[in-house]
């Protein structure tokens, strides 16, 4: 028998425990837990996967305003950019706004995480929407808040960007002040250095960027060389983009994230309030709400009698066409050519379409209208004609009746809920009189809810304007949206179009 020297050195007996698990495989360790603690290979992987008991701390009673300096790991010397925020802000606002402090554009995944260091048993991971769906170890970051992760001064909080690229940050509390009233949520008081490019491969290819494009540079004769050699001959380090850290800039995009929206004391009807509470970030939920306040939604809304004319002309002439008899359809389902011609050449719509126009099924401005009275409630098919609904013989001699009708059902009623949502976002994007490209509204509140593109990309202002297709079909018709001449037209709301949105979204039938 031999008796172990180490025994009554329990600090060696620890480093000696460290080595062998420093070199076993994670076969082996699990191997060795179960036969050490006496456990099945079930119960020891419940232990090895089990979470981490929480790092957060009670809520502070009073809002206090944190100075905090995030530090991007690795790169020398440092990118950091040093920001004044709300104790209150939840990790998901605090993702966006180092998304705009440091230049990146969202496009991939992150996780917060508090502990000893980011990579470790014993920190606990905050969890971005997507890895909450998949049912990722750790806690939203929408549930979160920063005063519960970062107390006292020296307290640091992790944030990682990009599993890919591995961007990590260190997010460390300098100072605690007072708050005072009306203050921004979030400031970027200074910083330093440009934040990396997008996918360009990690903190050493940054640096590498870096150097090859700047002939100031210490090393940029050997960044060029290095560059060629990581990138390739044929790739122009000019290609990534280093736009200069300008903190006046950052913070114009601050403003623009809307955090700092409060919630409006107008209440809102049913369908917008379910919109509101699909998306799934607090800072999305804050710009949303700043639409609605653009809309001006408790507002009163009338139309004179000769605006309505206008607006529902080509819906009128459809009902006087469909008459008290109806209209027998084609054996496909669509209206008969001579009835296609005439709504080309009365509404004049030739100048909007190429062809003959006088197949509907090939003619889609007379098919959209005719679909879209259907669906708004004036017409219906039955036993292949079409004809007046009881809704729609009641209104198609009152121009003012039937705008009412038209925006009560705005937009057309969908089964797929993309396009509902879709529909309902121009609505408010019109009634709020954006300037802006409407698409690019859509694309970003659908995204935020958590909508993407087909092969999992961000979504794209075609994807949304198709969403939003036929609510925007209809609004052109009334000439409540036009298209701007240029080099890329964009629609915009018209006067007459922003009344129109606010009284539909102001109603919805029973």
């Amino acid at each position: 028998m031999v008796r172990d020297e180490y025994a009554d050195d329990p600090t060696e007996s620890q480093r000696r425990l460290h080595e062998l698990a420093s070199a076993a495989t994670p076969h082996e360790l699990r191997d060795a837990l179960e036969q050490l603690l006496g456990f099945g290979a079930s119960r020891v992987d419940d232990l090895l996967n089990a979470p981490p008991p929480s790092r957060r701390r009670p809520r502070r009673s009073e809002v206090v305003t944190y100075r905090v300096r995030v530090d991007l790991q690795g790169t020398k010397p440092p990118v950091w950019r040093r920001l004044e925020l709300a104790s209150d802000l939840f990790l998901d606002e605090l993702h966006e706004i180092l998304q705009v402090a440091f230049g990146w554009t969202d496009s991939h995944l992150h996780r917060f995480g508090s502990g000893p260091q980011y990579y470790g048993r014993d920190t606990e991971y905050y969890l971005c929407p997507w890895e909450v769906d998949e049912g990722e170890v750790g806690v939203g970051e929408h549930e979160v808040r920063l005063d519960e992760v970062l107390v006292d001064g020296g307290d640091r909080l992790f944030y990682n960007y990009d599993f890919g690229d591995d961007w990590q940050h260190t997010v460390k509390l300098e100072a605690v002040g007072d708050r005072e009233g009306g203050a921004p949520r979030a400031v970027c008081t200074a910083g330093r250095r440009a934040g990396p490019p997008e996918d360009c491969g990690g903190v050493y290819a940054f640096e590498l960027i870096v150097a090859a494009t700047d002939p100031t540079h210490r090393d940029h004769a050997e960044g060029v060389i290095d560059f060629a050699r990581h990138y390739g001959e044929e790739v122009d380090p000019a290609m990534f983009d280093l736009t200069p850290f300008d903190a006046a800039e950052v913070n114009e995009e601050l403003a623009d994230l809307g955090i700092d929206a409060p919630r409006s004391d107008t209440v809102l009807p049913e369908r917008l309030d379910e919109l509101l509470a699909a998306l799934r970030t607090t800072p999305a939920r804050g710009r949303l709400l700043r639409l609605f306040d653009e809309a001006s939604l408790d507002e009163p809304v009338d139309v004179l009698p000769e605006t309505a004319a206008r607006m529902v002309a080509a819906y009128t002439w459809l009902l006087e066409r469909v008459g008290d008899e109806g209209i027998q359809l084609t054996g496909a389902g669509y209206l008969p050519p001579v009835h296609v011609a005439a709504a080309m050449d009365e509404l004049d719509l030739r100048d909007e379409w190429i062809g003959e126009g006088n197949r509907e099924h090939l003619t889609p401005q007379v098919l959209n209208l005719r679909v879209s009275a259907q669906k708004l409630g004036l017409l219906r098919k039955h036993r292949g004609r079409l004809l007046l609904t009881a809704r729609g013989r009641a209104v198609r001699t009152d121009p003012v009746a039937l705008w009412w009708q038209l925006a009560e059902r705005m937009p057309p009623r969908s089964t797929d809920e993309a396009e509902a949502q879709a529909g309902l976002v121009l609505l408010v994007a019109v009634a709020g009189r954006n300037a802006r490209d409407l698409d690019r509204v859509v694309a970003d509140v659908l995204e935020a809810i958590g909508w993407v593109s087909g092969d999992g990309a961000r979504l794209q202002e075609w994807a949304a304007a198709r969403a939003a297709w036929e609510t925007k079909t209809v609004l052109r018709r009334l000439g409540a949206v036009a298209r701007e001449d240029g080099s890329r037209p964009r629609d915009h709301p018209t006067t007459d179009g922003v009344a129109f949105a606010r009284a539909a979204l102001q109603t919805w039938p029973d």
